[in-house]
């Protein structure tokens, strides 16, 4: 058989390698052969580690459900110099098959991305909702993500029973919930609402880099890297920044800006 079609069938249209087939290209005295195998045999290796990964994930949450609707809650961009927090809060059926989905920072962007549709296609119920840099001032970062979550968990329909969080609890929900250290590693419903905010944040920074390019928000997302320190140093702030936070407050006093 042509290698090239073999690498179709095995690669290409990720067929099974078969006990026989696996016999024929252990017994090929082509280079290209093994090599195929080998790829191959990676492959389903890295198949089963996602696949054991995910059971894991939906293991967590069953015993966390208690026979209850759970949500799991997360939220990304508490420490970045600008923009908003968004949190997410996702529903998900006990047997979600979401193969890849996983704590957010442990993904690429590409990954997250196309992640982020498969769980709103697969989710009972997902909401976002953010905080504002109003929020932050008004209220200092701690309780304006709160807040987020808070306003994530309101829209949902159907609504949660239980909540899972990464690491607190969100003030004013009714029913029980956990605040699991690192959820967003344990949890497949706490993974996907990682991904959520991520990306939902992630969108509107590209969106305030259209309307303020000085800053270079589609690249660090806000974060108070060299780039956007020197760039507040000669723009001076924007409406979007968090002029609360004793760094970029102490940056631009220093500066005189």
């Amino acid at each position: 058989m042509r290698l090239s079609e073999l690498r179709e069938r095995l690669l290409d249209r990720d067929e099974p390698l078969t006990e026989d087939l696996k016999r024929m290209l252990q017994a090929d005295p082509r280079v290209g052969a093994r090599r195929l195998l080998q790829t191959k045999e990676r492959r389903q290796r890295q198949r089963a580690a996602r696949e054991a990964r995910q059971s894991a994930l939906r293991d967590f949450d069953r015993v966390q459900a208690r026979g209850q609707v759970l949500a799991g809650v997360d939220e990304a961009g508490m420490s970045p110099w600008a923009g908003p927090i968004v949190a997410a809060a996702v529903i998900l059926p006990p047997d979600a098959g979401l193969s890849g989905v996983d704590d957010s920072k442990t993904l690429q962007e590409k990954q997250r991305e196309a992640l982020a549709e498969e769980v709103k296609d697969v989710a009972l119920a997902w909401s976002v909702a953010g905080s504002s840099p109003e929020d932050i001032g008004r209220l200092n970062v701690h309780h304006a993500g709160l807040l987020a979550m808070r306003r994530a968990v309101a829209g949902l329909r159907p609504r949660a029973q239980r909540l899972i969080v990464d690491a607190r609890r969100v003030p004013g929900f009714a029913g029980p919930q956990s605040a699991v250290v690192k959820a967003d590693a344990k949890s497949l419903s706490v993974a996907a609402a990682s991904i959520l905010a991520k990306t939902t944040r992630d969108r509107l920074m590209r969106r305030l880099d259209e309307m303020h390019p000085s800053y270079g928000f589609r690249q660090h997302k806000g974060y108070g890297v060299e780039a956007h320190r020197r760039a507040l140093l000669h723009e001076g702030p924007c409406p979007h920044h968090r002029l609360c936070f004793d760094a970029l407050r102490d940056l631009l006093s220093d500066s005189g800006a």
